[in-house]
């Protein structure tokens, strides 16, 4: 989206983005394809499709982006492979990477191969089996391995 100079009524966009939460999610969803030009998504919950619509109004108002920040998420875009499902890039053990996890009071030592993990002289087909295998219950290996952090963390800091 272009930038253009700035609207002139600005009252009359904060009260119709205001207005956004008074409206039904059949309106919200009209007001998605008019402004994006399909449908929005069934799995859309009404504060994504409220928030969607804002920021479009107001960029449609106020201009987008800067060029310059354009291209700095068109860089990041072109790594998109190593964004996570939460748009956080994923780490990941390469192959040779030790990794090591004190359960209990017990070090427990993995070895990360190409396609598999070993743990005390085993293949395990995935770090999770290894976690099960270490505590008796299932796990997200990457979690439990601290290659990944769990949401209240991440959101906390």
């Amino acid at each position: 989206m272009k930038r253009r100079a700035p609207v002139l009524d600005r009252g009359a966009l904060s009260a119709e983005v205001a207005g956004l939460s008074k409206a039904s999610i059949k309106d919200l969803r009209e007001r998605w394809k008019r402004l994006y030009g399909n449908e929005p998504s069934g799995h859309i919950g009404r504060a994504l499709l409220i928030g969607a619509i804002a920021y479009r109004l107001q960029e449609e108002a106020f201009g987008g982006l800067k060029p310059s920040t354009q291209r700095i998420l068109d860089r990041v875009c072109d790594g998109r492979e190593e964004i996570g499902q939460e748009g956080i890039a994923k780490r990941r053990a390469s192959a040779g990477t030790v990794l090591i996890r004190e359960w209990r009071g017990v070090r427990h030592r993995v070895v990360v191969l190409d396609n598999d993990v070993t743990y005390r002289g085993r293949r395990y087909k995935s770090l999770s089996e290894v976690a099960r295998a270490i505590t008796g219950t299932r796990w997200s290996g990457p979690l439990f391995f601290g290659l990944k952090h769990r949401a209240k963390e991440v959101a906390n800091g």
